[in-house]
C-alpha cells in the first residue's frame, strides 16, 4: 500500500511524510475519524513508507523487498490487531488465528467495514472483540528483535473493541515500547477508549474524503455499474465503503431500507400484530446486522427530517429512499424527530451490550407507533 493508492487525504499524507523526513515519528499515534475515510489504508501506507529502503517523490518505492512484503501484508515486522471471535475450536483467539482471512479481506478492499468483517468470520449472533490473549501475543512479538526492518509496526484496527483486560495489559508497552517500535491505532469511536490509552497517543483526526477525490476514484467503476460517480460520491458522504455499496446496490442496504419502511408503516398504522412479527424477525437476524440496521434507521430519520426543509444540498438519499420520503418525510418533524432518534440510539446501545433482541425490537416498534403520530 503506497500513499498514491490512498484516496485523497493529501494534507494528512504530507504531515506523515514530514514526520519521517524530520525524524519526528511518534511512538504511538491514534488515527480517528468516520468510517470509510481511509484511516487504515493511510496507516499501512505510512508504515510501508517508514521502512522503504528507496523512498522517492514523497512515497515508498513499491519495489524494494520491504515494499513487496508490505504489499502482500506478509512483512515479518508488521503486526495487525483487529476484532476477532471465540469459537468452539478457538477458545482464546488472537488476530494470528484469522490472519489469512484478514489479508484476503484487506487486499480486496483496504477500506474495511466492521460489519462486513464480522460477516466474514462470525455467525450473525456474535460480535468481535480484542481479547487479553491478543495483548499477551503482541507483547511477546514486539519484544523480539526486528527481523529485517528498521521499525517494527503494530497496527491496531478498532481498538475500542478491546476488552478491559486487554486494554489494561497493553498500557505499559504502549507507553514504553521497545526501541524502534511504533503503534498506530485506528479508531472510529475514540470516546470508548480508555483515557489512559488516549493519553499515550498522538491524535491525528482524519476527515471524510472530499467529494471530488472520491468521484475520481469511482470513475473507473462507473461504466460497469451504470452509476453516476458524482452523485454516488455525494451520497456516500466521504465514505468509500458506502460508495461501493451504493454502486453495487448492496443487499444489506436494500434489507435495511425495507425494514425501516416496515417499522414506520406498521407503527403509523398501529398494527400490533405486524409490529410483533417484525420484532420476531429482527431478533433472528444476528447482532451485527441488527446494529447495522439501527444505525441506518437513525441516519434515514435525519434525512427525512431535513427533506422537509426543501434544501436539496442537505439531503443524502438514493432514488429509492427519496421516492419513499416524498410522502413519509412530513411525519418526521420537530415534535418527534429527537425522541425517535433517541429510541433508535437506545436500541443500538442495548443490542451492542447483548440485550434481549426480541424485547429491544418490540419496545422500539411500540414506541415508534406512539411517536410517529406526534
Amino acid at each position: 500500500m503506497q500513499f498514491k493508492d490512498v484516496i485523497g487525504q493529501e494534507s494528512t499524507k504530507q504531515k506523515l511524510i514530514q514526520a519521517v523526513t524530520e525524524d519526528r515519528i511518534p511512538h504511538a499515534q491514534l488515527l480517528v475519524g468516520p468510517p470509510g475515510n481511509g484511516k487504515l489504508a493511510l496507516a499501512v501506507a505510512f508504515a510501508q513508507y517508514i521502512n522503504c529502503s528507496h523512498k522517492k517523490d514523497g512515497d515508498s518505492c513499491g519495489e524494494c523487498s520491504s515494499c513487496r512484503k508490505y504489499a502482500k501484508l506478509i512483512h515479518p515486522d508488521l503486526h495487525f490487531t483487529f476484532p476477532v471471535i471465540k469459537t468452539a475450536a478457538i477458545d482464546k483467539p488472537t488476530s494470528s488465528d484469522y490472519m489469512t482471512k484478514w489479508r484476503t479481506y484487506f487486499l480486496e478492499n483496504p477500506y474495511p467495514q466492521y460489519e462486513k468483517w464480522m460477516q466474514l468470520i462470525a455467525d450473525e449472533n456474535k460480535q468481535g472483540a480484542i481479547y487479553v490473549d491478543e495483548a499477551k501475543d503482541l507483547i511477546h512479538k514486539l519484544n523480539q528483535k526486528s527481523y529485517e526492518a528498521e521499525y517494527k509496526v503494530s497496527i491496531i484496527w478498532l481498538p475500542e473493541n478491546m476488552n478491559i483486560n486487554c486494554a489494561n495489559k497493553i498500557l505499559k508497552i504502549l507507553e514504553e515500547p521497545p526501541e524502534k517500535t511504533l503503534f498506530i491505532l485506528i479508531s472510529e469511536a475514540e470516546e470508548r477508549l480508555l483515557s489512559t490509552i488516549q493519553s499515550r497517543c498522538q491524535f491525528i483526526r482524519i476527515p471524510k474524503i472530499l467529494d471530488h477525490d472520491l468521484q475520481v476514484a469511482l470513475m473507473p467503476m462507473a461504466a460497469s455499474t451504470n452509476s453516476n460517480p458524482a452523485i454516488i460520491a455525494r451520497l456516500s458522504r466521504g465514505n468509500y465503503f458506502l460508495a461501493l455499496e451504493l454502486m453495487q446496490n448492496d443487499e444489506i442496504r436494500k434489507f435495511n431500507f425495507l425494514q425501516f419502511t416496515s417499522v414506520m408503516r406498521n407503527g403509523y398504522g398501529r398494527k400490533l400484530q405486524e409490529i410483533l412479527a417484525w420484532s420476531e424477525e429482527m431478533a433472528g437476524i444476528g447482532r451485527v446486522r441488527q446494529m447495522s440496521l439501527l444505525k441506518y434507521c437513525g441516519e434515514l430519520l435525519r434525512e427525512n427530517f431535513l427533506h422537509n426543509l426543501k434544501e436539496a444540498d442537505l439531503i443524502y438519499m438514493d432514488d429509492q429512499e427519496l421516492e419513499f420520503s416524498k410522502k413519509f418525510a412530513p411525519f418526521i418533524n420537530e415534535r418527534n424527530v429527537i425522541y425517535l432518534f433517541r429510541e433508535f440510539e437506545s436500541a443500538y446501545s442495548d443490542i451492542s451490550m447483548n440485550g434481549n433482541a426480541k424485547l429491544v425490537f418490540t419496545d422500539l416498534g411500540l414506541k415508534v407507533s406512539k411517536l410517529i403520530r406526534l
